[in-house]
């Protein structure tokens, strides 16, 4: 029998592409509300969303957002907060200072409970059939989207999400391929001579997937992966940070 979870999550998706319908304010709070089981470390659920409908906000986001008009097309745009302002209330309601955002575990901390929380609202909206992508580029201008949602400080917007309902072309979009299982999966010790393999014969495979659905002309994995990590293409995130009293200091 196969297992409707399983095969939500194997056919996973980006959704870029927005019949323009709106999503119900029942099925918002749904989404938000199963959002809300992710797991946190400790139970502090020190991670707050912050969401918009405004088509004027929708469209400064896209903007801000490296010009990714898709997003101004969404019903829907969620930020994914980092918040210590939450635990540093309880804390300083126990006479203690909160100290754990001014080290990387606690950046760390934030991050991954953000990554967490981002996976489980997508699986929620797309359980209800509504399409999502992730958006790492609110990190751009972290300065100002900060401003735009009113963040106080011990706060970061890590990620961003949008959600609407996707078009049937959208939706029938063909997945792309993933590196070689055996080369992703590895049992007791990492093998990097397996992860070199298997990243060069993806390079082959995602061209063979690009020139399969018409979009050959578009960089390889090898051009998109090297331009992009062979620099720091967001450059305000470590000063955002400092601002916001974010800092590295585990000493």
């Amino acid at each position: 029998m196969e297992n409707p979870t399983i095969k939500q999550l194997q056919n996973r998706k980006s959704i870029r592409q927005f019949t323009g319908e709106v999503i119900s304010d029942e099925n918002l709070a749904l989404i938000f509300k199963t959002a809300q089981r992710a797991p946190t470390s400790i139970n502090a659920q020190q991670i707050s969303l912050v969401y918009t409908r405004d088509k004027a906000k929708l469209k400064e986001i896209s903007e801000l957002c490296n010009h990714q008009a898709h997003i101004a097309t969404a019903d829907v745009f969620v930020g994914i907060v980092i918040d210590f302002n939450r635990t540093n209330m309880i804390t300083e309601s126990m006479g203690k200072k909160h100290v754990i955002e001014q080290s990387a575990e606690g950046i760390m901390v934030g991050a991954v409970d953000a990554g967490i929380m981002l996976i489980q609202l997508q699986v929620a909206a797309e359980a209800l059939g509504y399409g999502t992508t992730s958006i790492g580029a609110v990190r751009e201008n972290s300065d100002t989207m900060i401003k735009l949602f009113n963040l106080p400080p011990k706060t970061f917007l890590a990620v961003g999400c949008t959600i609407g309902v996707p078009t049937k072309e959208a939706k029938n979009a063909p997945l792309k391929p993933r590196v070689a299982l055996e080369s992703f999966a590895m049992q007791d010790t990492y093998d990097s001579e397996k992860v070199k393999k298997g990243v060069l014969e993806y390079n082959k495979t995602f061209k063979v997937f690009r020139d399969a659905t018409g979009s050959g002309s578009m960089p390889t994995y090898a051009e998109i992966t090297s331009n992009a990590y062979s620099s720091i293409y967001y450059r305000k995130t470590g000063k955002v940070l400092m601002a916001q009293g974010f800092a590295f200091k585990d000493e």
